[in-house]
């Protein structure tokens, strides 16, 4: 990825050297994107808001490590995810990550047919506002975010069974959930 050229770099370098304007701008371009992660992280708009702002003042004081190995706001991903889960740790939120609850084989994956309900990606946002944090945390992290159980274990410090495990339950729950609503609907 050495070779990879950020779009933004003369914002990013111009940031590097403390110019407000080019910070602003950068803010300005990936603050939405921003704060959907962390919103659907938490759950709640302030908190989201707020982890927002500490993770842009944190990236923008660690801004000299950015080194373009990855995207900027691939690397800034990276910093607000790890702030959303650093938060939620910190309200210490059972986040019922644990092995011994119900274990969901892949197969069990198979019963469900998600082509059969009509869904909008705001049926889905309100049906993941009904999850519990941990499940919550780790469908978005696997299903919008794109991390894999191995990196969601290593992000959370959990087994990957238990990732497995979480998703599937809240996969289930929102299925669920959609499911309630389409027939009530109906």
């Amino acid at each position: 990825m050495g070779a990879q050229t950020d779009i933004h770099k003369k914002l990013i370098e111009a940031s590097k050297k403390g110019d407000n304007r080019s910070r602003r701008q950068l803010y300005e371009l990936y603050a939405r994107a921003m704060f959907n992660i962390c919103y659907r992280m938490t759950n709640n708009r302030e908190d989201a808001e707020d982890i927002l702002q500490e993770a842009f003042i944190q990236a923008f004081s660690k801004l000299d490590t950015f080194r373009y190995e990855s995207t900027f706001g691939a690397w800034l991903k990276r910093i607000v995810i790890n702030n959303c889960i650093n938060a939620i740790q910190k309200r210490k939120v059972d986040l019922t990550l644990t092995d011994n609850l119900h274990f969901y084989s892949e197969r069990s994956d198979e019963s469900f047919d998600e082509k059969e309900l009509p869904l909008t990606s705001r049926d889905i946002q309100k049906a993941m506002e009904q999850l519990p944090d941990g499940g919550r945390i780790v469908f978005s992290l696997y299903l919008l975010e794109g991390y894999d159980h191995v990196e969601i274990s290593q992000i959370l410090g959990i087994t990957e069974s238990t990732s497995k495990s979480q998703y599937m339950r809240a996969k289930r729950k929102i299925y669920e959930i959609l499911k309630d609503k389409y027939y009530e609907e109906a």
